[in-house]
């Protein structure tokens, strides 16, 4: 019945028309621009309005502005051009709004319950009183005061929603920014509606300078002026990973997005700067622009580093490492050794190689002889995935940083870690693992936690993909030469043996791998279809036939793309629709449907989600988490998702952030291996099919590699090492004796 008002015959009239009614039910909305078919109840009679109103829930009641009008097909109908809304009263509306999901945690069974034990003081017992709501069946005295909080901050945000309505837009945006400024909202984006256009709320400058065009914002105001600034360089740290940004590369954006002359972006950098803002600085003879959350960041990085690398604790160490060596039957090599022995004496050491170099075994050495020695030492890794693999590897408990760090909340709802340089971890040593994946920000959240004698022992692969997030710490500390790093470069007897690990060695090197050994294969399918259906034939039958591989746990597909046919979106429809036919019970989540027993992805950090664990419980499932689809009930708007036995409850508007994840992009899967890698290449762009990209691919795999696609492709690739150039100030800051 319609995505746009088009087809509708409007009478003009002299006065919009006001009229009044309760949302009975919605037929139609458009996420993207908020145009809304609904149904309401007019004196009685059903009457279908249309208009760009935002998500309005059914059981609502509304004031609606706008006019009559005829459509070609459907009659007459009510065109609002604005909207009121007001809680529902009586039994039978509140529990159709109740009912809708509009309210998070409640789906129609709780709804009922909630109303057929409060009825007209429903509202009242979630707005004042968690205690009674934890009287019912099946909720939690913790779920109890979530809800009431979801629906102590929908209540108050309505007249917030209303005037961002105004600007288009939506009201899942004035949630964020009720939580950011609550009851002060509305006047602080009057003044300054480029406040929008921080990191919590997301607005685009485009759309945040659209608001002050309304607002009469003047065209060149300092507000406007910095906003632009900081949206080009936050801009320039998303896409590219850069930390800092050429001054000119800086004036041409900038002055592109708003339209004003080369003195206007002069000004703006000053006046940034001098409110310490924005940071000018100066490397290999260029001028650098930053933000000064990265400035900040890298500098401190760089301080900490530094002081950690003077202090040493002289000993010799050789006896140590033989009786470890008596203790445990091997014998290090001369690298390990040396690796192990700054370990021990230097209050930094970055230990680096490539696969079966021996990483792990010096890593063990290093975690038992501190341990000897009666320290406490943490081990942590960026991702859960990382954590859980460094924890199999060595025998010793691992955490996320995040985890480490612990998540909570500051009085504005924005989470902070709860372990910073007032409320230090307790620990002597400090062992992070794939520090190749670990950004600036993350890294200087870390360091700030940690004691200033605490030692560091950083371990990565600097040949992989650098962090998805700004920066490029490990490529940085080892480029500046000023920090001890031992680099294991001996590959052991037994690695060799695998053509898994030799050609990632080869590919590093600039040399081409070998397309066929035991466990490293190439089969060559130039027509993207012919090589679709053999990804979908290796992971659904071949390779479980074959090897015994279950293609949920051991398997994984890794694309350099996510578009395209031989993308991870269309992997996963495919792969779904194979592997997970089931056609009932599905959750709508962004581009995807989810289906019970489905492989699926957090993508970004959710510090808000709990999660149990037999006796124990939690918060937060982060960025790169893998997990099965347990449970989907629609009426009650939940769906539960096992990570590794920690199970999380999702609502269907929490689906935004999963994906599916029976193909995944090889930059997810950095910090995790898997038994089964299959990897299709065939064609695509120069900046990401590039030489790191492929060696991170390929070491994913742990047992079995599978190429599909061309040769020629593989080739290219291992010849392209013109990796993406991120502007960082780091190794600048840890050159410099100052």
């Amino acid at each position: 019945m319609g995505e746009s008002g088009g087809q509708l015959l409007r009478r003009v009239l002299s006065n919009p028309e006001t009229i009044e009614g309760s949302v009975e039910s919605i037929t139609f909305f458009n996420e993207d621009n908020g145009f809304t078919v609904m149904v309401i109840d007019f004196h009685g009679s059903p009457l279908t309005v249309t208009g760009e109103l935002g998500s309005i829930s059914e059981g609502e009641e509304v004031k609606l502005y706008g006019e009559f009008a005829v459509h070609q097909k459907y009659g007459e109908q009510f065109y609002a051009v604005s909207a009121e809304r007001k809680l529902p009263s009586g039994t039978k509306a509140m529990l159709k709004y109740l009912s809708s999901g509009t309210v998070k945690g409640i789906g129609k069974k709780t709804a009922k319950q909630i109303i057929d034990k409060f009825g007209e003081n429903a509202f009242d017992i979630l707005e004042n009183h968690p205690e009674e709501l934890a009287t019912l069946d099946n909720i939690s005295k913790k779920k109890a005061y979530k809800i009431c909080e979801d629906f102590k901050l929908l209540y108050g945000i309505r007249e917030l929603s209303m005037f961002l309505a105004g600007f288009d837009i939506s009201p899942g945006t004035a949630a964020a920014v009720w939580k950011s400024w609550g009851q002060f909202s509305k006047e602080m984006i009057s003044e300054n509606p480029y406040i929008l256009c921080s990191e919590d709320i997301g607005i685009s400058f485009k759309k945040a300078d659209e608001i002050a065009k309304k607002l009469e914002i003047p065209f060149d105001s300092k507000e406007r002026l910095i906003a632009g600034a900081e949206f080009v360089l936050k801009d320039a740290s998303f896409k590219g990973g850069h930390t800092a940004f050429p001054l000119e590369s800086f004036n041409f954006e900038f002055i592109k997005l708003l339209g004003v002359t080369d003195t206007e972006a002069e000004f703006a950098w000053e006046i940034g700067t001098e409110k310490k803002a924005l940071f000018i600085t100066e490397k290999d003879s260029q001028k650098l622009i930053s933000l000064y959350k990265y400035y900040d960041a890298e500098k401190y990085i760089a301080k900490r580093l530094k002081a950690a690398s003077h202090s040493h604790n002289e000993f010799d160490y050789t006896e140590l490492i033989k009786i470890e060596e008596a203790g445990k039957g091997i014998k290090y090599a001369e690298k390990q050794k040396e690796a192990i022995g700054c370990a021990l004496t230097s209050g930094l050491t970055v230990l680096t190689g490539g696969p079966g170099t021996g990483k792990t075994t010096t890593l063990n050495a290093i975690i038992s002889l501190y341990k000897g020695q009666g320290k406490t030492v943490l081990i942590t890794a960026p991702t859960g995935k990382a954590a859980k693999r460094i924890s199999e590897l060595t025998g010793f408990s691992a955490k996320t940083i995040h985890r480490l760090l612990e998540v909570t909340f500051d009085a504005a709802g924005k989470s902070v870690f709860s372990h910073n340089e007032k409320r230090l971890l307790e620990c002597d040593v400090c062992v992070i693992d794939e520090m190749s994946m670990v950004d600036t920000e993350l890294f200087a959240a870390l360091l700030l936690a940690l004691k200033k004698d605490c030692r560091l022992v950083l371990v990565g692969d600097s040949d992989q993909l650098p962090s998805v997030g700004a920066g490029n710490v490990l490529h940085d500390i080892i480029n500046s030469g000023k920090l001890t790093v031992v680099a294991l470069n001996e590959v052991f007897r037994q690695a060799r043996e695998s053509g898994i690990v030799t050609n990632a060695h080869k590919i590093v090197s600039g040399q081409y791998p070998e397309l066929k050994a035991t466990d490293f294969f190439f089969m060559q399918r130039l027509d993207s279809e012919a090589a679709l259906e053999l990804v979908i034939e290796l992971v659904c039958d071949r390779l479980p036939r074959a090897y015994g591989f279950s293609p949920l746990d051991d398997i994984q597909v890794l694309s350099p793309v996510r578009k395209g046919d031989l993308g991870v979106e269309s992997l996963n429809r495919r792969l779904q629709d194979v592997l997970n036919p089931q056609i009932t019970d599905t959750g709508t989540g962004g581009i995807y449907k989810f289906r019970v027993n489905d492989k699926v992805m957090q993508t970004a950090n959710n510090y808000d989600i709990v999660w149990t664990q037999g006796s124990d419980s939690g918060t937060g499932i982060f960025n790169g988490e893998i997990g099965i689809v347990r449970s989907i009930i629609k009426e009650d708007d939940s769906v539960l998702i096992d990570f590794d036995g920690k199970l999380a409850d999702y609502t269907f508007d929490m689906l935004r952030e999963v994906e599916l994840a029976y193909a995944i992009t090889v930059h997810k899967s950095q910090g995790s291996e898997f038994d089964a890698v299959v990897l299709p290449l065939l064609g695509g762009y120069s900046k990401l099919f590039c030489r790191n990209l492929l060696y991170t691919a390929v070491t994913r795999a742990k047992k079995l590699l599978v190429i599909v696609g061309s040769r020629n492709v593989v080739c290219e690739m291992v010849d392209n090492n013109l990796q993406t150039m991120r502007y960082t100030l780091l190794e600048e800051f840890l050159k410099n004796d100052g």
